[in-house]
């Protein structure tokens, strides 16, 4: 015997297979129940395949990587955990340096859509006559110094 709850699903089943695209399922970050908020900055239509990507410390804040058609890869949203992150009205409140300085590089201060869901423009474009930048730069010097003295440890073993 089937009970009234089951009866109710059954027609609601029914009715979601009537329509040709079916039932769909809530997209992410729509039912704020996870434990990121999203920031979307280029749509996701752009892309073909993605990739989430640590940054900083691990489970804080994520970057979800796209890979266009071209080959190359850019930045489709940006996960901050909600330890890092709180809503207050409309805005995206930060609490964590590490988040602060990630709303503070986006082009546009992040604007609620719904859930656990923002929208920011990207972080401006830099002009390729202003590069390389003095973070650029310094980023270079580093990498360089780096890999000198991983030659001269490689080297001393082999000694």
């Amino acid at each position: 015997m089937t009970t009234d709850k089951q009866k109710e699903a059954a027609k609601e089943n029914k009715r979601a297979l009537a329509q040709p695209e079916g039932r769909k399922r809530a997209k992410p970050g729509t039912k704020g129940e996870g434990d990121y908020f999203r920031i979307v900055v280029r749509s996701k239509e752009e892309f073909t395949t993605f990739r989430y990507h640590d940054v900083g410390e691990k489970g804080h804040i994520l970057r979800l990587a796209g890979k266009r058609s071209s080959g190359s890869w850019d930045t489709q949203a940006w996960l901050i955990s909600k330890d890092d992150a709180h809503i207050e009205g409309d805005t995206l409140v930060a609490d964590t340096d590490d988040a602060r300085r990630l709303i503070e590089t986006l082009g546009s201060k992040p604007k609620h859509v719904k859930g656990d869901v923002f929208e920011a423009k990207d972080r401006p474009n830099v002009p390729e006559s202003k590069k390389p930048t003095e973070v650029q730069q310094r980023a270079r010097l580093e990498n360089i110094k780096k890999a000198q003295q991983a030659r001269r440890t490689r080297t001393a073993k082999k000694e």
